[in-house]
């Protein structure tokens, strides 16, 4: 097998392979890997021997869940392949991806053509302006379409997309590809590497391949002004001149190839690392990397004599090894040996044992050389999203853009004494997974989990049940209600107490007034007269505030009102703070049960995002769910829903619209505000309250 233990900087391509999930893409790695001598078997996802899939819970699931990194060496260049997830649930992954990456592929399955993941991932891309390709997958199935697939890629994704190979056939009959460049056809070898004899076009599809030569070529010329003039005067372009004009407008983002094949026969592997070699950037040819120094920005070039700058983008734990941390050089050389800092967490990190990742396997390195990629064990202090830098020369890398978590479940432990597990192995899969959160909710009284969808909450309790002993039940957050009142009631608190010697004794008279929604609470002192002193004030304030947190009906804190203290009376031997803080607590019971106390719920505002083809069972779903549709907007061939929804309404939502809409649309929520519970689900709210107040 080939070896990638060296490069330099300019011999070194890093690309992100992205996409929906289901089209390809780890498949397309392994064949990539084979095909360059770099493995010597082709894996399968379905038989659960992928390259880069190779975590228990991917060969169990047979689709990627983390991002995997493996490596080529093709035509003298180093090509970093970073694998990533399809599927929305691990958006987190692409992301990481995106963030050290320098250029992109983008697979679109030729039967299911651009899909919801697709689009998300694309855009992903976009936010970082990485150059991209794309790379029309499964040409060989069943109702391929190379046509119908490019007049979505540039419907949805760009307009700047243009093929520089069309295929030759589809389904049972994909025997080959016409090279816009050389204008010949090369038709495949039986076997699976991918091996092809170069022949003429076939007489049938001439017409058609001219239509997308001429339209490559134009594309190209317009990147160039020269080359737009002697296209136009009708001279022989010259092949070397074309490619590097169109590398350069693939890095600006002017051009967008498109190639074809098929990964699982490795059809049309050869020709895109060909061009990946040609048209890639290399590290040293991407924008310089911006950190901060202090309160300064500094460039980071990709040089050996440079700043020593490097960002971890993946933690993983593996038996018997520990922590590994997956990072990208940006700057200067990284060797064995080393002492790094680590300037996020001001801990000094020694570099030992240094290894190039190829799917699970490593190969063992001396050093890299910069924007090369790397993994490294044992870093005691170090998480995803640091930065490592030369001690000498403090830099700080901008971190991974995660996305935020909208999707969360109660857990407890499954069997007694496992309580004090469950913390730290949340916390472990937290730092493998940064979008994966969890904590005490001390109102709840509940342990939540949070992610991006209920296919990662539910893949990351199976880690924690493999990988750290731990089961647990789950069961739905309970929603974090609050109680207001609706008009002003007036009462009486006193608190008298005789017990022999020195008594207790408070006594005042409370207003509660409702106030304006989100206005909170506020205390108005209106005693006259020195009737209850000065000093205990406060005390009665704190009574009122004390009780509130508990609410008169449900039990929830009561939120959005003014309580005023206008009379009471006090003893001189016997007032204290505490029993004005008590005679305050019972004017609040009593008058709050006056003042039309009602239940109020948490209001999420979500857009959904849908093809339009669901519109009709997207916004039925809504209002089965008591949602409020506040609007509609296109979004290309797709539909943008906009309401407000009771957070109690929304729970496995996400799984609910997958399967609405086979998949195709995703929704994003944040909370709004709390709004008046219609009286029949206050009902439920307290009666549930009060059979758990019962239980307890």
């Amino acid at each position: 097998m080939a070896s990638a233990a060296s490069f330099e900087t300019s011999d070194i391509r890093n690309v992100v392979i992205f996409g929906h999930g289901g089209s390809g893409k780890t498949t397309l790695v392994d064949s990539m890997c084979y095909v360059a001598g770099m493995t010597n078997r082709k894996g399968d996802v379905e038989k659960g021997n992928a390259l880069t899939d190779f975590t228990a819970e991917e060969v169990e699931h047979k689709f990627s869940i983390n991002l995997g990194v493996a490596n080529v060496v093709w035509n003298g260049v180093k090509i970093n392949l970073i694998d990533t997830p399809g599927y929305l649930d691990f958006l987190g992954e692409v992301m990481a991806g995106v963030r050290v990456a320098d250029s992109g592929i983008c697979v679109v399955d030729a039967v299911s053509g651009v899909e919801v993941g697709t689009e998300r991932t694309w855009a992903a891309c976009e936010t970082r302006a990485l150059p991209r390709m794309i790379f029309v997958s499964m040409m060989d199935r069943d109702n391929a379409s190379f046509r119908r697939t490019f007049a979505q890629i540039q419907d949805t994704l760009s307009g700047a997309a243009i093929p520089v190979e069309v295929p030759i056939g589809s389904g049972a009959d994909f025997k080959g590809i016409v090279n816009l460049f050389s204008m010949k056809a090369h038709i495949y070898k039986p076997g699976d590497k991918g091996e092809r004899d170069q022949t003429e076009i076939p007489e049938e599809l001439a017409a058609w391949v001219e239509e997308f030569r001429e339209n490559l070529i134009e594309t190209i010329a317009a990147a160039d002004d020269e080359l737009l003039e002697a296209y136009l005067e009708g001279e022989e372009l010259d092949r070397e001149r074309v490619i590097a004009v169109l590398a350069r407008a693939m890095l600006s983002g002017e051009v967008v190839p498109v190639f074809c094949g098929s990964g699982a026969m490795s059809r049309g592997v050869r020709a895109l690392m060909n061009k990946i070699v040609e048209l890639m950037p290399s590290p040293a040819d991407a924008p310089p990397e911006v950190a901060t120094t202090g309160s300064e920005d500094v460039e980071i070039e990709p040089s050996a004599a440079g700043p020593l700058a490097a960002l971890v983008f993946k933690t993983t734990s593996e038996p018997q090894v520990g922590d590994l941390s997956y990072f990208r050089v940006f700057g200067g050389q990284i060797a064995n040996g080393l002492t790094l800092l680590n300037p996020t967490h001001a801990v000094n990190e020694r570099i030992s044992h240094m290894a190039i990742p190829q799917g699970a396997q490593r190969q063992s390195v001396e050093g890299l050389a910069p924007g090369d990629i790397g993994v490294v064990a044992k870093l005691r202090d170090t998480h995803t999203g640091d930065t490592l830098c030369d001690p000498s020369k403090s830099v700080t890398l901008s971190t991974i853009d995660w996305p935020a978590t909208d999707v969360s479940l109660a857990v407890t432990a499954k069997t007694r004494g496992d309580e004090d597990k469950i913390g730290s192995g949340l916390a472990k899969l937290h730092e493998e997974d940064p979008t994966f959160t969890s904590g005490f909710d001390p109102e709840r009284g509940q342990t939540i989990i949070r992610g991006l969808g209920e296919m990662h909450l539910n893949i990351n309790l199976e880690r924690l049940a493999r990988k750290y002993s731990v089961e647990v039940v789950t069961e739905p957050p309970r929603i974090a209600y609050r109680e207001t009142i609706t008009k002003q009631a007036e009462g009486q608190g006193r608190y008298k107490k005789q017990s022999g010697g020195r008594g207790q004794f408070g006594d005042c008279w409370v207003r509660l007034r409702p106030v304006a929604p989100g206005e909170g609470y506020s205390f108005v002192d209106r005693i006259k007269g020195g009737v209850i002193p000065t000093k205990f004030v406060p005390a009665v304030n704190k009574g009122i505030q004390d009780a509130s947190t508990k609410g008169v009906l449900a039990g929830y804190p009561l939120v959005d009102f003014e309580a005023e203290v206008y009379d009471g009376s006090h003893h001189s031997v016997d007032s204290s703070d505490i029993a004005f803080q008590v005679a305050g607590s019972l004017a609040f019971q009593r008058v709050a049960a006056d003042a039309g106390p009602v239940i109020l719920e948490p209001i999420m505002e979500i857009e959904v995002e849908t093809p339009e083809d669901y519109m009709g069972e997207v916004m039925g779903d809504l209002n089965q769910r008591r949602g409020r549709v506040l609007g509609m907007e296109s979004k290309g061939h797709r539909q943008v829903v906009k309401a407000m929804v009771p957070q109690a309404e929304l729970y496995m939502y996400s799984a609910a619209l997958r399967s609405l809409t086979h998949g195709k649309a995703f929704h994003k929520r944040k909370l709004s505000g709390y709004e008046r519970t219609p009286p029949h689900v206050a009902e439920q709210v307290i009666a549930e309250s009060r059979r758990d107040a019962e239980q307890a």
